[in-house]
């Protein structure tokens, strides 16, 4: 019996390699023609399929159209049109506005966010060696601090010297850009400033979302230029790698996997994420802690206390992998159109902001790098951890390190938004109050 397919079927199946992102090009065509005729029908709803086809398919068209910019592509296009390109849309009424609303409550009900980052926390901690793991968090804490005071300055004397005024430039550009993201970042800053002048939590806060946005959007940039650099020089980088020393296999390779790994040691990795956000989360209900740090300290501390099984470590990288190579344009795509305000960055755009922005970034990546240089960090790697200090939070940090193809650096991350976040942010209503 020939088994040979006939010849139609074999370029079906050719099309069928064939690949938008993860969704096959025939299978892409019947899904665009499913949501047509539910937008057509007013029926788009918040159901998981519904959400999951909506997503996936829109975001990885966002995704293949900046990355097939000559130029763009090369410092992270994919990424920045999946975060801002849904924004625009949104703002110009051209997505329906049922699947906009639909979007827009999935993504603040579902929490999906937080779920992602930990199945990318707990899986990149539990690939890490124990050995690098406490070195790493160490190390990472020199070039971040560093960065950091010299963006503060530079960031300062730049947006003062173009008329903004010292003060405008630290509390409502520089600093607000390394505070750590909106709800993090943006909010406490706003209600702190509101209750110091006696004015209204909105007007505050339209002077510093813009610029949080806009800091983000530079620090995607300039990370997807690192990961360019990194390529063209490849004794700069470890390729995810925070020190050099680290052993061979110091990441678990997918294409490395033993046979020994199976569905259930994969969903023993899910489950134990969840578990860990779960727990964090219970820390912030209880005692205010950011959840995702708290979720980081237990991963660590599970790993560095031997709880950590070859099998688990596999599937907890498993499920990192999943999430990070399907999940995060989808993830990008609800951020930009539930989070991301397009009139917010419009407002924004002056000259003389942008200018501040820019040097506070490129002060604070360009000070990671150097310093990261002399502790023996892999500089690119310090870099890219000190940019996401510049994120719009948690979904910053992964459209940064998605940028640069290093999400193997999410714990190092973490930190830098969320400790780093909350330092500054604290120092920085300090500071406002005692000044005014």
């Amino acid at each position: 019996m020939n088994d040979t397919p006939p010849r139609w079927a074999q370029i079906l199946q050719r099309t069928m390699d064939r690949r938008l992102g993860v969704v096959p090009l025939p299978v892409g065509v019947l899904l665009a023609l499913a949501l047509w005729y539910f937008v057509a029908i007013g029926k788009v709803d918040t159901e998981l399929p519904m959400m999951i086809g909506v997503t996936v398919l829109l975001s990885f068209v966002c995704g293949q159209i900046g990355n097939s910019i000559p130029g763009l592509r090369m410092v992270g296009g994919g990424v920045i049109v999946a975060t801002f390109l849904p924004s625009v849309l949104v703002y110009y009424h051209i997505l329906p506005d049922s699947m906009v609303s639909a979007v827009s409550h999935f993504t603040k009900a579902s929490n999906y966010l937080f779920l992602y980052i930990a199945a990318v926390i707990v899986g990149s901690v539990f690939a890490m060696d124990r050995s690098v793991l406490i070195r790493g968090f160490v190390r990472i804490f020199a070039p971040l601090a560093a960065g950091t005071v010299a963006a503060v300055a530079v960031g300062t004397a730049v947006g003062a010297a173009l008329g903004l005024g010292a003060s405008h430039a630290l509390f409502y550009v520089v600093l607000p850009v390394m505070a750590g993201g909106v709800g993090d970042g943006a909010a406490p800053l706003s209600i702190g400033y509101a209750h110091v002048i006696h004015q209204s939590f909105g007007s505050q806060f339209a002077l510093i979302l813009p610029t949080v946005m806009i800091g983000s959007l530079f620090a995607i940039l300039i990370a997807g230029g690192l990961n360019w650099l990194g390529k063209r020089r490849p004794g700069l980088t470890g390729g995810g790698r925070l020190q050099p020393g680290a052993l061979d296999d110091e990441f678990l390779r997918k294409e490395e996997t033993p046979p020994h790994l199976d569905v259930m040691s994969i969903a023993a990795g899910a489950i134990t994420a969840v578990t860990l956000y779960l727990l964090g989360k219970m820390a912030f209900e209880a005692w205010g802690l950011p959840a995702p740090v708290v979720m980081l300290v237990l991963a660590v501390a599970m790993k560095l206390g031997w709880a950590v099984t070859r099998r688990l470590e596999l599937g907890a990288d498993a499920v990192f992998q999943m999430f990070a190579r399907v999940g995060t344009y989808p993830l990008l795509f609800m951020v930009g159109v539930a989070w991301t305000p397009w009139q917010s960055l419009l407002s924004a755009l002056a000259p003389a902001n942008l200018v501040t922005i820019a040097a506070t970034v490129v002060t604070l990546v360009g000070v990671g790098f150097w310093v990261g240089r002399k502790v023996r960090l892999y500089p690119i790697e310090a870099a890219i951890v000190n940019a996401t200090h510049a994120g719009q939070g948690g979904t910053g940090g992964v459209a940064i390190l998605t940028a640069a193809e290093r999400m193997e650096l999410m714990p190092f991350a973490q930190i830098a938004i969320r400790i780093g976040g909350a330092i500054v942010v604290t120092l920085a209503l300090l500071s406002f109050t005692w000044l005014r």
